[in-house]
């Protein structure tokens, strides 16, 4: 009930409607509809009271309220079935646990919130409520699990396409899961799986993106690493609109991958990486060296030429070194 009054409402335009009227509209009583009002009031839609004109929707919600995302979808599959949540330990925790529960193929867990969001290698994500995109798309493809670790590229060329045609900025990508602008990180992207030696059982794939979070949020030391878009384009950035533009390329490109494989996407990964013809280090389980990165292989590995040899890294903290 309370959705339809929510239409009835924005088929207003801003012009104010009585509860009288759209109790008759509905066949409910003015007490039901005040009642799905204040409702909708909590959850974050500006309804105004006016005098006795009745309700005016002044400003839609950038909740990341399922009906709002669904509302602006334009996929066959992917979002279809959106959880949400207010506040989560991390998406990606959800999203596994949703997939082990049976949560089709396109499934996407969402949350205000995240208090232990996830970063790669034990490191966390910094995600204040209703400031990020905190999101977690859940796959079930007919891949061999060596594919998986691609699923990360695919992610961080599908962002770099959103970025590009919905506010016309050029990211850099950091193998293997970070985005970068200005020399500062934006997104980080986190790929988990569950297989067996034949196939893939579930993949999960978070994103956090910064999105209005701005400057005096950050804790002191993420002043000097982490950007926002609001920061980058020095307004207020919709997360619902960002929401159906991220789910529209990834399907887009998800549907490349299986018709073509993977090498066009690692052919754009290329083009706009930030890390490969520079200076690394690289820090692994059993050893850690100093090189050049020149390349990705079919798989995804980074090629770092070090002391004349070629070096594949699969894992591990791969930091871009500073020419003095």
């Amino acid at each position: 009930m309370k959705f339809k009054i929510l239409e009835i409402l924005k088929a207003q335009e801003r012009q104010p409607l009585s509860g009288e009227k759209i109790s008759q509209k509905l066949g409910v009583s003015r007490m039901a509809v005040w009642k799905h009002i204040k409702t909708l009031k909590k959850e974050g839609y500006n309804i105004l009271t006016i005098g006795k004109k009745g309700y005016v929707l002044e400003e839609i919600t950038d909740k990341l309220l399922p009906h709002e995302l669904a509302a602006n979808l334009k996929t066959d599959w992917l979002g279809h079935n959106i959880i949400y949540h207010d506040s989560v330990s991390s998406t990606n925790d959800v999203a596994k646990l949703e997939a082990q529960n049976g949560a089709v193929h396109g499934t996407v867990v969402v949350a205000e919130e995240q208090l232990k969001g996830k970063g790669r290698i034990q490191r966390g994500w910094y995600s204040p409520k209703g400031e990020g995109l905190w999101m977690t798309v859940v796959l079930r493809p007919e891949w061999l699990p060596q594919e998986a670790a691609k699923c990360t590229l695919l992610a961080a060329v599908m962002l770099h396409r959103v970025f590009t045609k919905l506010y016309g900025v050029s990211v850099g990508i950091k193998w293997p899961n970070d985005i970068f602008i200005n020399g500062k990180k934006l997104v980080g992207i986190l790929t988990e799986m569950n297989a067996q030696m034949d196939g893939i059982n579930y993949i999960v794939i978070g994103m956090g993106i910064n999105v209005n979070l701005n400057k005096q949020q950050l804790p002191e030391e993420l002043e000097d690493i982490a950007i926002s878009l609001n920061d980058v384009l020095d307004r207020k950035v919709s997360r619902l609109e960002l929401f159906a533009e991220i789910c529209k390329q990834f399907e887009i490109g998800y549907a490349e991958v299986n018709s073509k494989g993977f090498a066009q996407i690692l052919d754009e990964w290329r083009k706009y990486s930030i890390t490969l013809n520079k200076p690394v280090t690289v820090k692994g389980i059993k050893e850690s060296y100093e090189g050049r990165a020149v390349d990705i292989d079919a798989d995804g590995a980074l090629i770092v030429e070090s002391d004349g040899e070629l070096k594949t890294v699969l894992a591990g903290d791969v930091s871009i070194r500073m020419r003095k």
